[in-house]
């Protein structure tokens, strides 16, 4: 992957825009419960669990979520609280 790769390696920023890729990612876990780890995370929502993974990643510098709902924006602010998953919970649950 080159995000892994070349631009880790040399310290190229990586920017993440719309990683929620503008609710689809919703759909894939409607009616599902959140995974039992993500109380030690202090994730509250999937909106948090999808971002805290994401900014979790070694390589990324910047996320940009983006939305013009206010509820979400403060969703979106709470994953920037609170412990992030490790490489561990990353690939376990990834």
């Amino acid at each position: 992957m080159l995000v892994d790769g070349v631009c880790k390696d040399r310290g190229v920023a990586v920017l993440i825009n719309e990683p929620l890729e503008k609710g689809a990612l919703f759909e894939k876990v409607e009616g599902k419960p959140l995974p039992g780890f993500v109380k030690e995370l202090e994730i509250e929502s999937w909106g948090q669990y999808f971002l805290k993974y994401i900014i979790s990643h070694p390589a990324v510098t910047c996320v940009i979520p983006g939305t013009s709902n206010p509820n979400n924006l403060l969703d979106n602010m709470h994953a920037g609280t609170g412990s992030l998953p490790d490489e561990v919970t990353r690939k376990k649950n990834g």
